[in-house]
Parts: structure tokens; sequence; C-alpha cells
């Protein structure tokens, strides 16, 4: 059964192929999905790595986390379901 590994910290210029070129070395990667702001088109640094198996995806887990990715220290853990979030805390307030 796959699984969906959480990515942060990723460099900005960094794309799908790259990603996926990465994370390979770990095992057979199913998906890449880098998130990009919609206003701007830019990455917003962070994506998900669906892996094929439990055992590719704690190999790239134990690979990635904490290493050093094209001058950046990546966060990679396991993806939580939505539901699992906690809620968006708002303060009210509008930054300008």
């Amino acid at each position: 059964m796959s699984k969906r590994l959480y990515i942060g910290g990723l460099p900005y210029k960094t794309t799908d192929e790259e990603l996926k070129e990465a994370f390979l070395k770990a095992g057979e990667v199913v998906s890449i999905s880098i998130m990009m702001d919609k206003f701007t088109g830019r990455s917003r640094g962070f994506g998900f790595v669906e892996m094929a198996d439990d055992e590719g995806a704690e190999k790239a887990i134990d690979m990635w986390n904490g290493k050093e990715f094209a001058g950046r220290t990546l966060v990679v853990n396991e993806a939580k379901p939505l539901g699992e979030r906690p809620p968006h805390q708002s303060t009210g307030q509008f930054r300008r």
C-alpha cells in the first residue's frame, strides 16, 4: 500500500522531476506534488511524495529528513490526513 510523505523546506526552484529523482533512491515513487502559490505561480517550499510501499517511505524518511537538498534542509515525515490537522486559529487581525 502506498504512503504519502510531506516534504518541507524545498528550495523554491525545485522541479517535480528533481524531487522524483532524489526520492527514487529510496524506492518506487508513485506521484510528486509541489505546492504552488495560486497568485504568484511560485513554489510554496513544500510538497508531497507518494511512495509505492511502507518500506520505501521509511527509507525515504531516513534518507532525507534533516538532510540538505540543493542548499536547504528538508523536513520529511508521513503526511497527516486532512482530518487530523489542528484547526486554523485566526487572530481576527489582518497584516498590512
